[in-house]
């Protein structure tokens, strides 16, 4: 029989349980509606300026300067890829994020995706969600630890509905807060809000991308082998996407004019490279995304020239998110490796779509079950094994600068403290490595070996008439 512990023990996790299932599942329908809302307004924006003639193109310096302006003047905190504000919220603000943010991020991104900047479409959703429990926590008076878990609902619920990957976005929202660190007790509530907010966004008319056909192989060594070559070469790919991103940022900020004189120059800078490599690059780049994944062939180049124009984007003061273009470069990518080798070109742009995903944003698990989520079960094993690999050759970087790595990658790597991936201090410890053991262990016997050939030699030598 159980006692009075355990008896109150369960009353209150039963209690627990029955507020946060409702809360998740108000989450879930305020931001399935607010992002659907975006979605299908962003749909029909792309679709009328791509309807109208050529010179269309001329809109892109325009629109960049209206977005920027819009930020700039009304709500400052809605700069940049959307998520990244949200995590930074979380981290110094205990998750508090001022409402107008969310009127201007949905206004400021529609206007810079719509005249063909390169950004992505998840981070406004995922600012939008967070600044709606931001705003839900303030009138309810909610305490901060309950505020911080309703904006993680937010961020799970926009990213499942604007994905339509509700178990990958409710771990995304969890597993992007911190590297090597994860809170389960946010976990319920996020998948709840998740399926919740996927649930309402195919109801309001949200469509999402088809599930991608491909034949998965018989697994084998040789096709084990191939994987992993392929999560190294997406290690790199996140690692220069990232670095593109940060060089970027960090020449436009150095640039001291005008601040709405870096998006007119960043546009114009646009619009010369697709004059060299051509308008796939510009807007979300999805008809690229859905030809890599049907195996079709597309420029070599092509996750370098999107990665290029998206840090251009943001950098120069465009409003949008980055997962979508990290999509572009990872199906670019696996399309690349595998027309290299001789491989399956859309088994590895899917491969590639989900690992470049878990090494840049540093979410192994949500790009694993994303992976599920959009190719089946079958494609599991060979997308977890390229996610792992690639996260860890991707090092202690991000596409998050306000990431909080918790934990190292390695033993092998000394962290001074946990701290923001952009001020994070590590140390290689080469002492820690296997080989290096190895090699203390074999080295004095290697030197006696050494000694007693020399005294054999010496003494042969030595025996000659």
């Amino acid at each position: 029989m159980m006692d009075d512990r355990n008896i109150r023990e369960l009353a209150v996790l039963s209690y627990s349980l029955a507020k946060w299932l409702l809360l998740s599942v108000l989450a879930g329908l305020f931001v399935g509606t607010a992002t659907s809302f975006f979605l299908l307004a962003l749909e029909w924006s792309i679709g009328f300026v791509n309807g109208l003639p050529s010179w269309r193109f001329a809109l892109l310096p325009i629109g960049l300067v209206t977005s920027a302006a819009i930020v700039r003047y009304l709500a400052p905190d809605a700069s940049g890829h959307g998520t990244e504000k949200v995590i930074e919220a979380i981290h110094q603000r205990q998750g508090r994020i001022a409402f107008k943010v969310v009127p201007v991020k949905l206004v400021a991104t529609i206007i810079t995706l719509a005249a063909g900047g390169s950004a992505g479409k998840e981070g406004p959703c995922a600012q939008i969600g967070a600044g709606l429990m931001s705003a839900t926590s303030s009138l309810f008076r909610f305490e901060e630890q309950d505020r911080k878990k309703l904006v993680v609902c937010g961020i799970s619920a926009g990213f499942a509905a604007v994905f339509g990957t509700p178990v990958a976005g409710a771990i995304f929202g969890v597993e992007v807060l911190y590297v090597g660190q994860m809170f389960y007790d946010v976990l319920l509530p996020s998948i709840v809000s998740g399926i919740t907010a996927y649930l309402v966004s195919v109801h309001w008319g949200v469509v999402h991308g088809a599930q991608p056909l491909f034949l998965i192989p018989d697994y084998s060594g040789h096709v084990l082998a191939w994987t992993i070559g392929a999560g190294i070469f997406f290690g790199l790919v996140s690692l220069l996407h990232i670095e593109m991103l940060k060089l970027g940022e960090g020449l436009f900020r150095k640039w001291k004019v005008h601040p709405l004189a870096k998006p007119l120059a960043g546009g114009l800078l646009l619009l010369a490279v697709t004059a060299v490599a051509g308008s796939r690059y510009l807007g979300l780049g999805m008809d690229t995304i859905d030809a890599a994944l049907a195996g079709e062939p597309i420029p070599r180049a092509a996750f370098l020239v999107k990665s290029l124009l998206t840090s251009i984007t943001l950098s120069c003061g465009g409003s949008g998110g980055i997962v979508t273009p990290t999509f572009f470069v990872g199906a670019a990518s696996g399309s690349f490796f595998a027309s290299l080798f001789g491989l399956d070109r859309a088994l590895f742009s899917g491969i590639g779509l989900v690992a470049v995903l878990a090494a840049a944003a540093n979410t192994p698990i949500a790009a694993m079950v994303m992976g599920i989520e959009l190719f089946g079960a079958k494609a599991a094993p060979l997308g977890a094994v390229s996610c792992v690999v690639a996260f860890l050759i991707s090092g202690h970087r991000s596409v998050y600068p306000s990431q909080i790595l918790s934990h190292s990658k390695s033993k092998a790597i000394l962290l001074e403290e946990p701290a923001r991936m952009d001020s994070t201090r590590s140390t290689p410890r080469f002492s820690g490595l296997l080989l290096t053991k190895v090699w203390r262990y074999l080295r004095p016997r290697i030197r006696i070996v050494m000694r007693d050939i020399d005294r054999i030699l010496s003494d042969r030598h030595n025996m000659k008439p």
